[in-house]
């Protein structure tokens, strides 16, 4: 018997999350080609691994300040025009790195601004977007649409280094700057599916009428009531917080970790798209098997298997010699968060009221990114004073005592698992 692709992934049988769906995979794989040679180009200017830990401080901040009521004006606003103008702003964004790049005029400190306003971008693009798919697809098929969107996100992951280590070697100096120009240009295809989008957003039924406080409150309390997807909050702080930061330090591993002698350039820059590229493969693999099976039993169950995974290969790397190795390690990292990410993100957002969606998302975020900024310092501080072996094992070890924990009080408020 036949399937068709519309009844084996329903999210595209909606010719809006179609359009948003591809114009945002070709503007993601620009992305993942900078996020792939910034933190080389920032780790050769220092040599430093707590400024790669500042670069994601830069990054996340605004997140911490900006996620709650971000959550509340999203609400109020045309969820599709603050998606574009996010966008607008870190295409503008790209262009400017790409520029001082190419100039010969780059310093670390442009390299954190840059990333301060990125990601001020982000945590109003990250609540709109996400709140925007039910609106695209409607709740039957939303599952499938945060899968495709988890897809879209790490199959760029994928072909971004991929595309990245050739285009290093064949651009000419400072080539940098030319991968950053691309990402500026790749925003034109998701700039141009928003503009194409006809569908019927939601509108706002009229301005704020509480006070801005009152509202986030009324998010938190829905929370405090309903203490089992709570826990999905206190969850996301604790991998905000002590792991996912450890991405950011993969130019470590394959700068020095994986260090051989007589290594050039190119050799690390080669090891470096490697592991970017490990962590997209694994994440991807992730992200597809959760899009085609497009069901929410057994979400507690898997967000546990996908943690496990990542926290056993964030204690293995740092002691791993071998890249093809070390590439496994990442590869199951990266599988691991984006099971675990897309099984939280469904549940909470599966359970919570249409009226509320925005402020409990933008709470979820903020626990889990706005705790990224300090985590970023942490662990870049830790790896910098002693090493990243000491700072994988206290971090991963920390993370499996409070998850194991919190799992458990989950466990205990609910009669079975969603």
């Amino acid at each position: 018997m036949r399937v068709s692709l519309t009844s084996r992934f329903p999210a595209l049988a909606s010719r809006d999350f179609a359009l948003f769906w591809g114009g945002h995979l070709l503007s993601l794989i620009g992305t993942s080609m900078q996020n792939t040679v910034q933190p080389l180009l920032a780790y050769r200017l220092s040599g430093r691994p707590l400024d790669l830990g500042l670069i994601g401080f830069a990054l996340t901040l605004p997140i911490f300040f900006l996620a709650l009521p971000g959550g509340v004006l999203v609400e109020h606003l045309e969820k599709r025009r603050v998606v574009l103008a996010a966008q607008l702003v870190m295409m503008l964004d790209a262009f400017a790195l790409a520029a001082l790049t190419l100039l010969g005029l780059v310093e670390i400190w442009h390299i954190m601004v840059l990333a301060l306003v990125l990601g001020i971008a982000t945590t109003f693009e990250i609540t709109a977007r996400q709140s925007m798919l039910i609106e695209l697809v409607g709740r039957e098929s939303l599952p499938n649409a945060i899968a495709l969107q988890s897809t879209a996100f790490n199959l760029s992951r994928v072909l971004g280094p991929a595309i990245a280590a050739p285009a290093l070697a064949w651009f000419p100096a400072p080539a940098e700057g030319w991968i950053f120009f691309l990402n500026g240009v790749s925003f034109i295809a998701l700039v141009a599916s928003l503009l194409l989008v006809r569908g019927r957003f939601e509108v706002p039924q009229g301005a704020r009428s509480a006070p801005l406080l009152a509202e986030i409150g009324e998010g938190a309390r829905y929370l405090a009531h309903a203490p089992a997807t709570g826990l999905l909050v206190v969850i996301a702080g604790v991998l905000g917080l002590l792991a996912f930061p450890f991405f950011q330090q993969l130019p470590v591993v394959s700068k020095d970790v994986l260090a051989q002698l007589g290594d050039t350039v190119a050799t690390v820059n080669a090891r470096n798209s490697l592991l970017y590229g490990a962590q997209g493969a694994g994440a991807l693999l992730a992200a597809f098997s959760l899009a085609a099976s497009n069901v929410v039993a057994r979400l507690n169950s898997r967000m546990v298997v996908g943690q496990a995974a990542f926290l056993l290969g964030l204690i293995a790397i740092p002691f791993s010699r071998s890249p093809l190795v070390s590439a496994g390690l990442v590869a199951a990292m990266g599988w691991g968060s984006v099971t675990s990410l897309a099984t939280m993100n469904t549940e909470l957002q599966m359970q919570v009221p249409n009226e509320l969606r925005g402020r409990v998302f933008s709470i979820y975020l903020w626990a889990m990114q706005g705790s990224a900024p300090f985590g970023s310092v942490l662990i870049g501080w830790l790896t910098q004073q002693w090493t990243l072996a000491v700072a994988g094992a206290a971090c991963g070890a920390a993370c499996i005592l409070l998850l194991s924990g919190i799992q458990f009080m989950r466990l205990r408020m609910r009669p079975a698992n969603p």
